[in-house]
C-alpha cells in the first residue's frame, strides 16, 4: 500500500471543517496525544512548576488534553471537587494543568519533570502503557489497594499495576472501534447493515467489495473501503498488536517481568494478518501517513465506508452524521485497550489528599459523568446501574436557560451514549493490552520501525520481516 495523494471535496459539500474544528482538540486518544503547543498550555506548565506549592493544600494534577474539549469533563469534576472541599472548610484544592503536545511529548515532559523535580505534580494522568515504567523509576507511589474494585472492568484494572503493587487508579479508557456508513451500504444494496459482534473481517472486505462495486458512481467523494491509523507512531503499533491478537489466540508478547516472549512464528501470522487488512484494494492510500485527527477527517469526508476508531469519535461523527447514516460495531478479531490512569507522585507534598481526589474522581458517579461526556468510562456501573446518574459535574443552584446543546450524541433512555452497554462495554472487556514492559517505549519505537517497512515500494515477506522484528525486540527488551 503507498500513501495516495488526497483528493479534497467539493467546498461546502462535506463536513470536513466542522470535523477538522473538533478533532483540534480531541486527538488525545489512547495512543496520541494533540493540544496546542502555543504559549497558554506552555505557560500553564510552567506555573504548575511554579507555584503548586505557593497554595497551601493545592494538588497539581498533570494531564493531557481533555477529548470532550476545552472546560470539559475532567475540570467541571475537578471543579466539584474544589466546591466539596470549600463546603466541608478544608483548605485542600485541586487544579488542572494540560501538557501541550503529543502523547510522546507528554510523556518526556512528565519524565523530565519529575525526575528532575522541576514541577510540583501531585497526581499524573498517565497512558496505561506508561504505568510500569513510572513504577519501575519510583516515580509514583503504590496506592490502596481498595481504589481498584470489583466494579472495575477487569481487563481495565489490570492496565493499574507493577510487580504485583497497585500505582494507578484506571480514570478513563479506551478501545479499537469499526465506524461504518450505513447509507453507503444502504446505496450499495445491503438491507442487514447492523454490523454486531463477531463480525469477521472477511465479512467486512465483502462489504467494502460491494459498496467498491457502486460507491465511486452512487456516492460522492468515495474513495476505498477503509482507514486507520498507519502512520509511523503509537497508532502503527496499536493496529499492529490489533492484527498479532487476532491472529494468535491468547498472545503475549512480555510476560509479568517485562520481558520479551515472542515467537518468530506468531510475529509471522500477525504480519499477515496486517499486511491482509491493510492491502491497497481495501484500504485509503493516505492511511499509510494518517493519525486520529487525519483518519477521522478522511471518514467524516465520504472518502472511506469504514474507520478504526476510539470512542470519542462517536460524539465527534456524530456533530455532522445522523444515527441513520453512522454505525458502530466492536472491532473484528481483538481491539487493543487504551486509556489513561491516575498516579499520585512521590515527591508529593500532599499525597493523602491526593489521594482522596483520586478516589473521588474515579468513583461512580464521576465514571457515570465520563461516560455520558464520550469517554469510556471504566466501571461496570456506568454501564449496567440505571439509577446511577451524573450530578457532579453540574453547576450548584437552580437551573439557567442556556443555549441549544450541540451535542447530537444518541442517547438511551437511561441518558448513556446509546452505544454503550451493548457495544462499548462488551469490546472494552474482550480488549487485549500492549505488551507490558518498563521498556515500553524502546518496543514501541522497534516495532513500528519494522512494520512501516510493510508499506515500502518493495517491502519484505512476512517470514524476512517477522525474523528481523525477532531479532530488534530480544535487542530492544530482556528475554527469556
Amino acid at each position: 500500500m503507498r500513501p495516495g495523494s488526497r483528493r479534497r471535496p467539493a467546498s461546502g459539500r462535506r463536513p470536513r471543517a466542522l470535523i477538522a474544528a473538533l478533532v483540534a482538540v480531541l486527538t488525545l486518544g489512547a495512543c496520541s496525544g494533540s493540544g496546542d503547543s502555543g504559549s497558554e498550555a506552555t505557560g500553564q506548565q510552567a506555573d504548575a512548576g511554579a507555584g503548586a506549592g505557593a497554595v497551601e493544600g493545592d494538588i497539581v494534577v498533570a494531564s493531557g488534553r481533555d477529548v470532550t474539549g476545552k472546560g470539559g469533563i475532567r475540570q467541571k469534576l475537578i471543579e466539584q471537587w474544589n466546591r466539596q472541599q470549600e463546603d466541608k472548610g478544608s483548605s485542600s484544592r485541586a487544579r488542572l494543568v494540560e501538557l501541550p503536545g503529543s502523547a510522546d511529548q507528554q510523556r518526556s515532559q512528565l519524565l523530565g519533570a519529575l525526575q528532575s523535580g522541576s514541577a510540583e505534580y501531585d497526581v499524573v494522568n498517565l497512558d496505561v502503557t506508561w504505568v510500569p515504567e513510572f513504577a519501575d523509576a519510583g516515580l509514583v507511589r503504590p496506592l490502596p489497594d481498595d481504589l481498584v474494585d470489583a466494579d472495575v472492568i477487569p481487563s481495565v484494572a489490570a492496565t493499574a499495576g507493577w510487580d504485583g503493587k497497585l500505582y494507578a487508579v484506571p480514570f478513563n479508557s479506551d478501545v479499537g472501534l469499526l465506524f461504518y456508513r450505513r447509507d453507503y451500504l444502504k446505496k450499495a444494496g445491503v438491507t442487514d447493515t447492523e454490523l454486531g459482534n463477531g463480525t469477521e473481517w472477511s465479512t467486512v472486505q465483502k462489504l467494502i467489495g460491494t459498496v467498491g462495486d457502486t460507491g465511486r458512481s452512487a456516492v460522492d467523494g468515495y474513495e476505498k473501503g477503509w482507514t486507520t491509523q498507519l502512520a509511523p507512531y503509537e497508532g502503527l503499533t496499536v493496529n499492529g498488536i490489533e492484527a498479532l491478537a487476532s491472529a494468535v489466540d491468547g498472545l503475549r508478547l512480555t510476560d509479568d517481568a517485562g520481558r520479551y516472549t515472542g515467537s518468530v512464528q506468531d510475529l509471522e501470522a500477525g504480519l499477515k494478518e496486517l499486511r491482509d487488512r491493510t492491502q491497497a484494494p481495501y484500504t485509503l492510500g493516505d492511511a499509510g501517513r494518517s493519525d486520529e485527527a487525519e483518519s477521522l477527517g478522511d471518514f467524516a469526508d465520504g472518502r472511506t465506508a469504514f474507520l478504526r476508531h476510539w470512542p470519542y469519535a462517536y460524539r465527534t461523527l456524530h456533530q455532522s452524521l445522523t444515527d441513520q447514516q453512522l454505525g458502530v460495531a466492536p472491532l473484528p478479531g481483538r481491539a487493543v485497550l487504551g486509556g489513561q490512569n491516575l498516579a499520585v507522585t512521590t515527591a508529593s507534598k500532599r499525597g493523602p489528599a491526593a489521594q482522596e481526589l483520586i478516589r473521588f474522581l474515579t468513583n461512580h458517579e464521576s465514571e457515570r459523568c465520563l461516560l455520558d461526556a464520550g469517554f469510556a468510562a471504566t466501571r461496570l456501573s456506568a454501564y449496567n446501574d440505571n439509577g446511577l446518574t451524573c450530578r457532579a459535574a453540574k453547576p450548584p443552584g437552580p437551573a439557567t436557560p442556556s443555549a441549544e446543546s450541540t451535542d447530537r450524541m444518541p442517547r438511551d433512555e437511561h441518558g448513556r451514549p446509546k452505544y454503550a452497554r451493548d457495544t462499548l462495554l462488551p469490546t472494552l472487556q474482550n480488549a487485549v493490552q500492549r505488551p507490558r514492559t518498563p521498556l515500553y517505549g524502546a518496543f514501541t519505537q522497534t516495532f513500528t520501525t519494522e512494520l512501516r517497512r510493510l508499506y515500502a515500494d518493495k517491502p519484505p515477506s512476512d517470514g524476512e520481516l517477522a525474523n528481523a522484528l525477532h531479532a530488534k525486540l530480544k535487542t530492544a527488551l530482556p528475554h527469556t
